[in-house]
């Protein structure tokens, strides 16, 4: 197989002929037009649940795909601790396994935070895929903790590994899926400002281009 068709963990499918499967078609095709901004929006008469679910998901499958083409790069020698730049150490605790925070290298970290998300997009509870089975009360409050740790995986490539993205070539694709990824979380307001800050000059810049 090609280089990007590699993925650090197994692809979270959409089940075909379902409404999540509608949606993400649209996204796809609004994503097309190039438009971002627009492309992000909550479509007319649609469940913002479901819409986020459903964007959730190809954030997953995006930056899994993304990792994944770096990860020979990110080793337990190069990247002793999970950074994002100097200024920024992040320690993993997921609430249930984990409680108290731990230190570790970043790809131990990213391997827990990609298991960790895995397991939140299987349960049908929580990501019911299944038509009118309501989302849990407690969805958006998940949804925004999984969208704030999958910012870590791009805020770490972006500071520790882009010059072997610039190699391999996949810069294009990772501003792209970074810049949709910052347009999708501040059109619903889901990471606080703060957590965006390791990257906060990049996405500033991504911004004004689209003013």
């Amino acid at each position: 197989g090609s280089r990007s068709s590699k993925t650090f963990k197994p692809k979270k499918n959409i089940p075909e002929g379902s409404h999540q499967y509608e949606l993400l078609k649209h996204a796809e095709a609004t994503l097309g037009s190039g438009n971002l901004r627009q492309a992000v929006m909550l479509p007319e008469g649609e469940d913002l649940n479901e819409w986020i679910a459903v964007n959730t998901v190809d954030f997953f499958n995006q930056i899994n795909m993304l990792y994944g083409t770096i990860t020979e790069f990110c080793t337990e020698t190069s990247c002793p601790v999970m950074s994002a730049g100097p200024r920024y150490e992040y320690h993993w605790a997921d609430g249930t396994n984990i409680k108290k925070p731990i230190k570790c290298s970043a790809p131990k970290y990213i391997d827990y935070l990609m298991t960790w998300v895995q397991d939140q997009l299987d349960d049908e509870t929580l990501f019911p895929s299944k038509i009118g089975v309501p989302f849990p009360k407690n969805f958006m409050s998940v949804a925004k903790t999984i969208l704030k740790r999958l910012f870590r995986v791009y805020a770490h490539i972006y500071h520790q590994h882009f010059d072997s993205v610039m190699r391999l070539q996949e810069e294009a694709h990772l501003n792209t899926s970074f810049k949709h990824f910052i347009f999708f979380v501040q059109e619903f307001n889901l990471i606080d400002r703060r957590e965006l800050a390791p990257l906060h000059e990049l996405i500033e810049k991504l911004g004004s281009k689209d003013r």
